[in-house]
């Protein structure tokens, strides 16, 4: 059992942001109902890497979030279909949606029609820009929100174009912020009056980047490009030992001075110019080139040894297959294998990072097939088997 047992959520969402948010709240023990388009669903089940999965509606981006979810088709676009949800969201305690702000409205079935059917309710919205001022009503995607938010202005080499972080982190932020508003809102119930979440993925991203944000904000410093160089401290970013790269992250005072015994270099720590944090940041070149000529005679793994034994933080630059495979992460159970119905192979998600008295949450359920629990839902809900056959010829199930 876990904290969230006994909730139910009503999933609406597609794609990322949306699907990422209740799959961490089904690792929490929530049983979340999926709520897909009968006949296509959500627009994940059509990507991924590979594309025999795509074509048969269960591609790698969605088995990556739908886990622990059953799956009931509903055309909310049909009065019959918008009925039989309003019966789901008198069962439900939270329904979560990142349509466009607006698509809910037009289809009957906002936060207010809701919350007269269920006054408790805790209703999420998940959209780019919020549910309000000027382009709330845009349309977004991850790409579109890394660059407005200012977090491609900081990302990428100094002499360079702004760059992407690698996977789509808006979405991901946005998710991981729905998630936690709803686990407060269920932590600490209105009686007798539901809530009304509005996240926006913009301002989860700028909230997320409150330590650049505040740096700007307080003491006027302009945000630029810093490749991997860390703008606050030196010696810290990237370094060029034998064999490859490593990180180096010296940013207190004894670090430094444990870094330069380290590398046999202990003249630099009486080196005028990199005397202390100010000076090692203004003269950051030549210490790094100082460095590197240490680094040059040994292997970047071996580098991490030492210095790590040391007290100075110290990481190789892997990959994800390598990461994945390591010790740290393989022994944590991070990666759980979910066997799925409807796919030949072996499906492994990643699991929440963090451990709850000793155990990493876990889902139940693997990923749904498209509608697999409608038939189930309707029982549940008291569907006749006569009016199942009608949704079904009017192309509501």
């Amino acid at each position: 059992m876990g904290p969230l047992d006994g909730v139910r959520v009503l999933d609406l969402t597609n794609v990322l942001a949306g699907p990422f948010c209740t799959h961490q709240l089904a690792h929490m023990g929530a049983e979340i109902v999926k709520v897909e388009v009968p006949g296509t669903g959500d627009l994940a089940r059509q990507l991924g890497g590979d594309h025999d999965l795509n074509a048969d509606g269960m591609g790698v981006s969605f088995l990556a979030q739908n886990s622990g979810k059953r799956s009931i088709t509903l055309n909310l676009k049909r009065p019959e279909g918008r009925d039989l949800f309003l019966k789901l969201v008198r069962t439900a305690d939270v329904v979560v949606e990142n349509f466009r702000p607006g698509v809910m409205d037009r289809l009957g079935v906002s936060a207010e029609v809701l919350h007269a059917e269920n006054p408790e309710l805790v209703y999420c919205a998940i959209s780019g820009f919020g549910q309000d001022g000027p382009l709330a009503k845009n349309p977004a995607y991850d790409q579109v929100v890394q660059g407005l938010s200012g977090v491609m202005s900081v990302t990428g080499a100094p002499d360079g174009p702004p760059m992407r972080v690698g996977y789509p982190v808006a979405d991901t932020l946005g998710g991981l912020t729905a998630a936690f508003a709803i686990a407060a809102a269920l932590a600490r119930p209105k009686p007798g009056r539901g809530t009304v979440i509005d996240v926006s993925m913009l301002d989860s991203m700028l909230s997320a980047m409150g330590w650049v944000v505040s740096n700007h904000l307080i003491a006027g410093w302009a945000p630029h490009r810093a490749g991997n160089d860390n703008i606050a401290a030196s010696p810290s970013g990237v370094f060029q030992a034998r064999d490859g790269a490593l990180n180096i992250a010296a940013n207190k005072q004894e670090q430094f001075e444990a870094l330069a015994n380290v590398i046999e270099r202990p003249d630099l720590v009486d080196d005028p110019r990199f005397a202390d944090r100010k000076s090692r940041i203004e003269n950051r070149k030549a210490l790094t080139e100082a460095i590197e000529a240490a680094l040059a005679s040994v292997d970047a793994g071996d580098w991490v040894d030492r210095l790590s034994a040391s007290g100075v933080p110290a990481g190789r630059i892997m990959t994800l297959p390598d990461i994945l495979a390591h010790p740290q992460v393989a022994d944590r159970g991070l990666v759980d294998a979910v066997p799925t119905p409807g796919v030949a192979r072996e499906v492994r998600i990643v699991r929440p990072g963090f451990r709850m008295d000793g155990e990493r949450p876990k889902t139940h359920l693997p990923p749904p097939e498209l509608g697999a629990q409608t038939e189930t839902i309707l029982d549940e809900l008291g569907v006749s088997t006569g009016d199942r056959a009608h949704l079904k010829s009017k192309g509501v199930i």
